[in-house]
């Protein structure tokens, strides 16, 4: 009796032990989760460049367009002899400062569009928070100019009591759960083509569904590094990760199925 039980107990635990092995071969998908920016009145100019530069260079998706430098300008380098964005933001719009064009290209991107771009950039103030927002114009100043930011213009930018805030607002496009509304609302023809509109620097959209099915969008659209279209490895990390929590499941699944129906 005391033989048999121990058999059965001797298999148990090395079944378990088998599956627990094969599970810790399996590679583990994790979402990166953006972490909330807290700056507070007497925030310093060098913690907001620093803030500033890890939302430039993640969150924010600003690399997207403005590290290639063909569909908006690069803002971190020379550009025709004016110098990085920080020494000729001052000189874009007359009587407004580096900083108000700033936070002007950040709110409302269409108001001075740079000759030779198009104006694919979206709403970021709908995107980010008031102090994402103004620590990537802290760290845009820190490129040639002087950073003037504080922790004031923030304060001043945060909605009123009960006004919703950026994230936690329905979903692009204002909830909208037409999958045009919401392509045009998330920037996604700034880099991707589809039905003959936007850009071909990211894969061709007007036929994604011949290519992958319905949960491989969703899982491309909510971990962008899940997998990459062959001929765009260089372009694998570009793609933002924050899709995810700017959608509500409705619209996500709205524009799921809208571009599975691209065959």
């Amino acid at each position: 009796m005391w033989a048999t039980n121990a058999k059965i107990v001797g298999i148990v635990l090395g079944t378990l032990a088998l599956y627990t092995l094969i599970a810790n071969k399996i590679p583990q998908v994790q979402s990166e989760v953006p972490q909330a920016l807290t700056l507070g009145a007497n925030v310093t100019p060098e913690q907001l460049v620093a803030a500033g530069q890890k939302v430039y260079t993640g969150i924010g998706g600003c690399t997207t367009c403005h590290g290639l430098g063909e569909r908006a300008p690069n803002l971190l380098t020379d550009e025709k002899g004016q110098g990085p964005i920080g020494a000729r933001c001052g000189k874009r719009e007359p009587e407004k400062t580096c900083k108000q064009y700033l936070y002007e290209s950040l709110d409302n991107p269409t108001a001075y569009v740079v000759s030779g771009y198009q104006p694919i950039m979206p709403v970021m103030t709908k995107q980010l928070s008031p102090e994402q927002v103004w620590s990537v114009i802290a760290f845009l100043e820190s490129q040639g100019g002087t950073v003037d930011v504080t922790g004031d213009d923030i304060a001043k930018s945060k909605p009123a009591a009960g006004a919703p805030t950026p994230g936690a607002s329905p979903g692009f496009a204002g909830g909208s759960t037409d999958p045009k509304a919401i392509i045009q609302a998330a920037g996604c023809l700034a880099c991707h083509k589809l039905d003959g509109q936007g850009q071909v620097i990211a894969p061709d959209l007007t036929h994604v569904g011949s290519r992958r099915n319905a949960e491989s969008i969703r899982k491309k659209i909510l971990d962008p590094a899940s997998s990459v279209t062959k001929g765009y490895e260089k372009l694998a990390g570009i793609m933002p990760k924050t899709f995810g929590t700017m959608m509500s499941a409705a619209q996500l699944e709205a524009l799921v199925q809208y571009l599975a129906a691209h065959k």
